[in-house]
């Protein structure tokens, strides 16, 4: 049996009538279907309906929508009082409260009243569509579908097939979501789906870092934004989110996966948690808010330049190279030695590794050694990681020398990756891994964690960009340092790396 989304007598239900249900009866009354919207508590449909109704408005005085169209959608909207006047629907999409017990109520009294091919659709976005349609007598007409908030401005939906979801549902909710105007992208139902899985990389890796006192918060979000391309900082994120919404996410997605290493929350965000430092909707987390703004520290000047010699290692030619070149043209004296003289600075440029190692691999004296990040280029941004006996005088000679033509530069404290490649790395891998694992195309991949999330490249887009091989050398080195699951690389990863092809190559 199928259902053909783009007939012009398509009829939707909305049980739950928030924030989420609301703007998918936005949505859905612009694309030309009627919706009828229920909502348990008395009033609470009518109010939506109002709501809807002005937002259509507004978008005729941006003029987005004309006045005819809107007029067309505002009646297309119809209050219903109970669970039987949903008997017209083609698909039924649920937003009601994010409990499993309460949403296999609701389809298991729905059955009784729809037609035997109407959709049952949930917009859950943590719970299992699978166990939601355990509770069915015909689980195969029910299928995830979870918009994200708010849903007009956020185009993107994750059409979720659980194990005995009919292929024809899954079709006819990829044409509904067009017609709406969003980009569906296709899943399996698993923790997270894509969109919240993808994310464990970013804000979780930070934390990390964080955890183990390699800089601040300010530094880090500087580097991500900056250096990696990030519209924010992983902290400002955690902020804006509120941290007990995204502390609930890391700890279900963990405990979901049977604590997967790659997942593993800190303690940190629990402690804030506790606290109440959830963000800028309480005015205080990892930064304070005045007037809804964080109150950020500002970045103290370079120090001033002195006469002592930087000299370049070349174990990594193409990155010695691009520093030496760097350096040059600011006009800093350099040490143009095999090996560094006896009071030269010495740069290193690994790719996973922390400067003690490298100095000690190289047969360098660690007291006078600092490793500098060049996968991201060095046009922007600098990270500079000293080593723990880096003396106070080299550091501000490699300091002064990297900010000497004004680009500013972020010093941290050691550690394996340094700040973006750790975090770029760890979003990688996890993408590569729900490709792996087939949870979804690697094109839906980067589509959702575009959209999704607002990141610069999709996770294999971004592994693609900088280089599998370059992404595959920091996850090994920094798995065979830390000695920490969390950073074995994805078996998508490493074959791919290893035949020199795009990470998006699907299997013939």
């Amino acid at each position: 049996m199928t259902l053909d989304a783009n007939q012009s007598d398509l009829v939707l239900g909305i049980v739950g009538t928030g924030a989420m249900g609301r703007g998918i009866a936005q949505i859905a009354a612009l694309g030309g279907v009627r919706v009828l919207l229920l909502d348990a508590r008395e009033g609470a449909a009518q109010e939506a309906r109002d709501f809807v109704g002005k937002m259509v408005d507004r978008l005729v005085e941006k003029g987005r929508v004309e006045p005819a169209a809107a007029d067309a959608a505002k009646n297309r909207l119809q209050v219903v009082g109970g669970n039987a006047e949903l008997a017209p629907a083609h698909v039924v999409i649920e937003a009601i409260v994010e409990r499993l017990e309460p949403k296999q109520e609701l389809f298991r009294e729905l059955e009784g009243i729809v037609k035997p091919d109407t959709i049952l659709a949930t917009n859950t976005s943590s719970l299992s569509v699978t166990a939601i349609a355990a509770g069915c007598e015909r689980p195969e007409r029910v299928a995830g579908f979870h918009f994200f908030n708010p849903v007009p401005l956020m185009k993107l939906v994750e059409v979720a097939t659980a194990i005995r979801t009919a292929d024809w549902v899954a079709d006819a909710l990829v044409t509904l979501a067009h017609r709406m105007g969003h980009t569906p992208v296709v899943c399996t139902d698993s923790p997270g789906f894509i969109v919240n899985h993808a994310g464990r990389g970013f804000g979780t890796e930070a934390v990390r870092l964080l955890s183990e006192g390699v800089c601040e918060t300010i530094d880090i979000d500087r580097v991500m934004r900056e250096v990696a391309g990030f519209r924010m900082g992983p902290f400002e994120l955690l902020d804006l989110t509120g941290l007990d919404v995204s502390h609930h996410v890391m700890e279900s997605i963990y405990d979901q996966y049977y604590q997967e290493p790659r997942f593993r929350p800190s303690y940190i965000t629990r402690q804030r948690v506790a606290a109440g430092l959830f963000g800028r909707k309480v005015g205080s987390g990892f930064y304070t808010y005045k007037d809804n703004k964080p109150q950020q520290p500002s970045e103290p000047p370079a120090p001033q330049g002195t006469d002592v010699a930087i000299w370049v290692s070349q174990a990594d030619a193409e990155a010695g190279q691009a520093l030496r070149a760097v350096l040059e043209q600011a006009g800093v004296r350099l040490d143009p030695g095999a090996e560094p003289g006896p009071d030269s600075v010495c740069l290193v440029t690994p790719l996973g590794q922390d400067a003690t190692t490298v100095a000690l691999e190289q047969g360098l004296d660690p007291s006078r050694t600092l490793a500098v990040d060049t996968l991201f280029g060095l046009d922007r941004r600098r990270t500079l990681m000293r080593t723990p006996v880096t003396t106070p005088e080299a550091r501000e000679a490699a300091h002064a020398a990297l900010a000497k033509d004004g680009t500013p530069v972020t010093v941290i404290r050691d550690s394996a990756g340094f700040i973006a490649q750790r975090v770029v790395a760890t979003i990688v891998n996890i993408g590569c891994d729900i490709a792996q694992q087939r949870i979804a195309a690697p094109a839906d991949v980067d589509t959702a964690v575009k959209l999704g999330l607002g990141y610069p490249h999709g996770p294999l887009g971004f592994g693609d960009t900088l280089g599998p091989q370059r992404i595959l050398r920091i996850l090994e080195n920094m798995q065979a340092y830390y000695g920490d699951p969390r950073y074995r690389p994805s078996p998508w990863l490493k074959r791919r790396a290893m035949l020199g092809i795009s990470l998006t190559t699907e299997e013939n």
